[in-house]
């Protein structure tokens, strides 16, 4: 599993408040990406909503494209 399959499994909308909190208590380093909040906005959370970096059928499973 890359990191981008683990930020889905996790949630991109979990990665983003991290992100966020990182980001206050430690600086530019950890400012969440632009795109990150566009997904978050659009409801793309990952595996949990069936849409984050990739979507995912009903039981769960990547759709390759």
């Amino acid at each position: 599993m890359g990191p981008l399959e683990l930020a889905d499994l996790v949630g991109l909308d979990t990665r983003l408040s991290n992100l966020e909190y990182l980001h206050s208590m430690l600086g530019e380093k950890y400012r969440p990406s632009p795109l990150l909040y566009k997904l978050v906005a659009a409801g793309h959370h990952g595996k949990k909503s069936g849409r984050g970096i990739y979507t995912y059928d009903e039981d769960g499973e990547k759709i390759v494209h």
